[in-house]
């Protein structure tokens, strides 16, 4: 099988989740730190690396839309940032609608008695495993869903 990459875009995080080889549960790997916004010489470096090591076919780069689903400068430079992907690594970038999944990872890490200073830390990588553990799902139900209908047009 095959192994999705998700990544949660910051303008100096890159959250970073990957697969496991079936394609159902996503596992936070890293959280990549740049100094300076537009340095990303060295996170898309690092980004081809763990596609490499980890086997990925795809990437998922949730895409931050704002809550009444307007593109914002946000979602503009996330979008370059996914082109900036697709020419790096060759591989296919899906944009994954990532609204409240920042909000979901800060509440997980409160819920687990993660201290506040140490949050930052892990925010961007739990983010990233929420937008991977998203577009798994649905893929995953897409697929049970068509393994359905072809059952039924053989009844």
């Amino acid at each position: 099988m095959t192994r999705v990459m998700g990544l949660d875009y910051g303008s100096k995080t890159v959250g970073v989740a990957i697969s496991d080889p079936l394609g159902l549960t996503a596992q936070g790997i890293e959280t990549i730190t740049r100094t300076q916004e537009n340095k990303l010489r060295r996170t898309l470096a690092r980004i081809e690396e763990l596609a490499g090591q980890y086997g990925v076919t795809e990437i998922v780069l949730g895409y931050p839309k704002n809550m009444n689903n307007t593109v914002g400068e946000r979602a503009e430079k996330t979008m370059e940032f996914g082109e900036m992907l697709k020419r790096r690594t060759g591989l296919p970038v899906i944009m994954w609608d990532e609204r409240l999944t920042t909000v979901a990872a800060e509440r997980t890490l409160m819920e687990s008695g993660v201290r506040r200073q140490n949050r930052k830390e892990y925010v961007d990588m739990i983010a990233a495993v929420y937008i991977l553990q998203g577009y798994l799902h649905l893929r995953h139900n897409q697929s049970a869903s068509e393994e359905t209908a072809a059952q039924n047009e053989n009844v």
